[in-house]
């Protein structure tokens, strides 16, 4: 274990002059203000001054000669560095308690039409991903009021307004995201068997980027008794979720785009923007959520895309379980979250005939 040199005041007559000090500093270079908490310890005869800033709601805190834009500062690892603008835009936010898909539009101007025929596209997903007809029958039409009180729509004035998570809905946003995805042989990015991209509504995104997987990854066969049932390798609902996770929390102030590979041996979900403050992937292993778009989360959870609960992670490592596969890896680095899934099921693979669909012949495919 490292022992730690403490140095401590000689002079303890001295040691309110230095919390002064000290406090003074804290106060004069930062904004908003921060009123740190000092206190004095003896430890082996010296006497320590010891310094606690506990987490503010006022974000971001910046250097005052510096800026806001410059002078923001984030922790990634083990190491300090400077905020890019867009983490200083989510910032702003969350500190002022505001969502970005809950934010006015100027650019997209709707009407009655719009909001009606989102709507029905809406129901209709809603029913398209419901199974039960007893379930589908419980599934109630939406209406410019279910839009409002999600923050989909607002209402200024006398008029109503589109947010962002109107365009995002619609695929109609100025700048509307997309989603790569990429077949690579082995386990790095060097080499490329396929890639696409996919546009549209975030909703029509999801779909094609989780059929896209589906297409790719190893498919089997199971016979019971005159049926054959086709088993995919990996968990498709535990896909969906993870697809579906990374338009929902993403950070939409980053101009990066969702990105699906997939690998000899995993596939690979990265989604722009860290961990929002209070979340760790502890937490999330136990089901807490914290939204970042919360618009955008009840359109999803009404369209059947997701759940609302923070059940979403604790299920994907329960069904790997259950598949007999590793446990998914959770990543929080430089700005972006990744989650991993690893293939090669030691289970099913004895028991079914998986046919590799990026190859044919021995020859790799194209899309």
């Amino acid at each position: 274990m490292e022992h730690l040199r403490l140095s401590g005041l000689r002079y303890p007559d001295l040691v309110f002059g230095v919390m002064d000090s000290i406090a003074n500093a804290v106060s004069d270079h930062c904004e908003p203000k921060i009123i740190p908490d000092l206190s004095i310890r003896n430890i082996d005869g010296k006497c320590l001054i010891v310094l606690n800033v506990f987490p503010g709601t006022m974000r971001p805190y910046y250097l005052r000669s510096k800026g806001i834009l410059r002078g923001t500062y984030i922790r990634i690892g083990s190491t300090t560095r400077p905020a890019e603008p867009c983490m200083v835009k989510d910032l702003i936010l969350e500190g002022e308690n505001r969502y970005f898909d809950k934010e006015i539009c100027r650019e997209l101007i709707v009407n009655e039409e719009d909001i009606n025929q989102l709507c029905a596209q809406m129901k209709e997903v809603a029913l398209r991903n419901t199974w039960n007809e007893h379930e589908k029958a419980q599934i109630r039409p939406l209406t410019r009021n279910h839009l409002l009180s999600w923050g989909i729509l607002k209402e200024e004035g006398d008029q109503i307004v589109a947010t962002n998570a109107f365009g995002l809905l619609t695929g109609r946003l100025p700048e509307q995201p997309v989603i790569q995805c990429a077949v690579f042989k082995g386990n790095t990015r060097a080499y490329f068997i396929d890639r696409r991209e996919f546009a549209g509504s975030i909703q029509e995104q999801i779909e094609a980027a989780y059929q896209y997987v589906l297409l790719k990854i190893n498919v089997g066969m199971k016979v019971n008794g005159i049926y054959r049932e086709d088993v995919y390798e990996l968990p498709t609902q535990s896909i969906r979720e993870l697809i579906a996770n990374a338009v929902v929390h993403r950070s939409y102030n980053d101009p990066g785009k969702i990105q699906i590979a997939l690998y000899d041996d995993r596939l690979e979900v990265t989604s722009p923007g860290m961990l929002l403050n209070g979340i760790s992937i502890q937490k999330m292993k136990e089901g807490y959520t914290k939204l970042r778009n919360p618009a955008i989360a009840e359109a999803c959870a009404y369209m059947k895309i997701i759940e609302k609960w923070g059940s979403g992670i604790p299920r994907l490592f329960q069904e790997c379980k259950e598949y007999g596969l590793p446990e998914p890896e959770l990543i929080d680095f430089e700005g972006d979250f990744r989650v991993n899934m690893y293939r090669n099921n030691p289970l099913l693979m004895g028991r079914e005939q998986y046919i590799d669909p990026t190859q044919v012949n021995g020859n790799p495919t194209q899309a």
